[in-house]
């Protein structure tokens, strides 16, 4: 149920509101008035400065970002699963304001442990690791993972999982994520508490840019042990994730971290006008971006680079008021933003893409294949059958 924000507003003396002449006046920050999240966002940090006001114009970019209809992916690279923040993308998902989930394969296997109840508990991150070692736990920071109850439990669920997955013929981690997912509504007795269920159930496909790192892939690698491999595509999740970008009115992101799940996302541009050379009055660059981000540009760490170096590339059309950075943790910044749309926004109907990629994927190549100018440059690299 949508909450009611304050009716109160702020006298004419503290308003944040833009004056002729010159930028917004900062006055000394009310807070009575503006205890509800909304307006401590649009009254407090959108009046303020540095990363709180960055905060606030990335909660007001994103609901935006919904009210424009716009195909809504969602990047999580980091530990966000581990410390419960598939709570808040579940929420997300059931709204309709995340269309399509780009993550670590690590964030998708530890969401695993919920549903079935194996412990995943807070603890202590200035603890011995070695005396943690000797009793089976492993550390995450401050949370803490017992060994057998819960890895080498979720391992065995997994294990399960491949009896339902088409062997010795490559399937996409979209397809693979969207088994696991149904398997795993019929076996845990906590369905609810999945990423992986409800992203199944709404019909929002969840690829992983680096099949191959992580527990989920370790697991699946003893198919090859079995003479039963299960194979996955990482090009056909490129043409999928593309296929959905380019059939979008608008597209937009919101990216927890960086690292690959944030440049799998936005090299879908490139990858229409730079590979694919698609012919289709397509103008190019994502319309949003919001990224939560601790990294910072002069390391060469941020992951595809600043909003910024991302038009250079053709990534991110070049309205900068659409674009924002906050420079804060995800843990402390990614709640809030959730929370802020959840009050602000009225559900979306879900665009259930899952079950439209392959013909979405279909009709790009189709489009593309009759384009003279790609078929020359690819028959001349390529020999066909």
């Amino acid at each position: 149920m949508k909450k009611k924000t304050s009716k109160k507003k702020m006298s004419s003396k503290h308003s944040c509101r833009s004056r002729l002449g010159g930028g917004r006046p900062i006055e000394p920050l009310q807070l009575p008035g503006n205890e509800l999240l909304v307006d401590m966002v649009d009254n407090v940090f959108a009046c303020s400065g540095f990363n709180g006001r960055r905060l606030a114009e990335a909660c007001q970019l994103f609901s935006r970002m919904i009210d424009s209809d716009a195909t809504i992916a969602l990047t999580v690279a980091g530990a966000m699963t581990p410390i419960g923040m598939s709570g808040p993308i579940i929420e997300l998902m059931k709204r309709g304001f995340v269309d399509f989930i780009i993550s670590t394969g690590a964030n998708l296997y530890h969401d695993l442990h919920r549903p079935f109840d194996f412990p995943m508990e807070q603890g202590n991150f200035g603890a011995n690791d070695d005396e943690l070692a000797q009793k089976k736990i492993a550390r995450i920071y401050d949370v803490y993972i017992h060994d057998d109850k819960t890895l080498t439990s979720t391992d065995n669920v997994i294990l399960q999982t491949m009896n339902g997955i088409p062997a010795n013929e490559p399937i996409t981690t979209s397809d693979l994520h969207y088994r696991i997912g149904n398997v795993v509504k019929k076996l845990a007795p906590h369905p609810e508490k999945s990423l992986l269920v409800n992203a199944a159930e709404y019909d929002v496909p969840i690829y992983t840019s680096s099949p191959g790192d992580s527990s989920i892939a370790m697991n699946l690698a003893i198919g090859h042990a079995l003479d039963r491999p299960i194979l996955i595509d990482p090009c056909q999740d490129i043409l999928e994730s593309t296929a959905l970008v380019r059939a979008a009115k608008k597209n937009g992101v919101v990216e927890l971290g960086g690292g690959s799940p944030k440049n799998f996302y936005m090299q879908t541009q490139p990858m229409l006008w730079q590979i694919l050379r698609d012919p289709s009055n397509y103008t190019g660059g994502h319309d949003f971006f919001i990224q939560l981000t601790t990294d910072s540009p002069q390391w060469g760490g941020l992951s595809g680079a600043t909003p910024s170096e991302a038009k250079s590339w053709g990534k991110l059309k070049p309205e900068d008021i659409n674009h924002v950075v906050v420079y804060s943790c995800s843990s402390i910044s990614f709640p809030i933003l959730c929370q802020y749309v959840l009050n602000k926004n009225k559900a979306r109907k879900p665009k259930r893409l899952f079950k439209q990629r392959k013909e979405l994927v279909e009709t790009m190549l189709d489009v593309c294949k009759k384009n003279p100018d790609s078929l020359k440059v690819w028959k001349k690299y390529l020999k066909q059958k």
